[in-house]
């Protein structure tokens, strides 16, 4: 196997394990809420920790997609790029202050990034149509697909459970009591 096949498999493996990690937590944060309190004691501490983590992994995904695989983002891959990066450099500062005042505007960014993500995915596997995104120039098609994984995820898709993780885990870390 290639490097860039290694990349698509390792991160499509991520993105599973992602998936899981958001459904499990959402079960618990609405079904559970209070009975598992060391879990939600644990993300309340470290969440900042894992979402800082799950966007540097995201960029430098990307990174490798455009600068070494050759993958020419498109211009919503831009938009996500756009709300993305920041969100490093954002992570990382809050980690360094142990700043939590931040969590509301990552969710924001995340919620703006997901939408922006899903749509982009949705395109790609023709759930709806692509009307205004098509080439423009310095881009290619936001359709084009380059990694197809396990029958259904897409880069868009990896970018979309990110930003989702990156929600999930800023609404455990809004919890204001960690007792770990």
């Amino acid at each position: 196997m290639t490097l860039i096949e290694n990349a698509n498999f390792i991160l499509a493996v991520l993105t599973v394990l992602s998936q899981i990690f958001i459904v499990l937590s959402v079960v618990c944060l609405i079904l559970f809420r209070g009975k598992y309190v060391f879990i939600e004691n644990f993300f309340a501490k470290y969440g900042l920790l894992f979402a800082f983590i799950t966007a540097l992994v995201s960029m430098l995904a990307s990174l490798f997609y455009s600068e070494i695989a050759g993958y020419t983002p498109c211009e919503l891959c831009w938009y996500q790029r756009i709300v993305m990066y920041p969100q490093v450099l954002l992570l990382a500062i809050a980690l360094y202050f142990k700043d939590k005042k931040i969590i509301k505007y990552l969710i924001a960014l995340s919620i703006i990034g997901a939408v922006i993500a899903l749509y982009h995915h949705l395109m790609q596997i023709g759930a709806i149509s692509s009307l205004s995104c098509s080439a423009v120039g310095y881009s290619i098609s936001c359709v084009q697909i380059f990694v197809m994984r396990f029958g259904y995820i897409t880069l868009p898709l990896m970018a979309f459970t990110a930003f989702l993780q990156i929600i999930v885990l800023m609404l455990f870390s809004l919890k204001k009591d960690s007792n770990i």
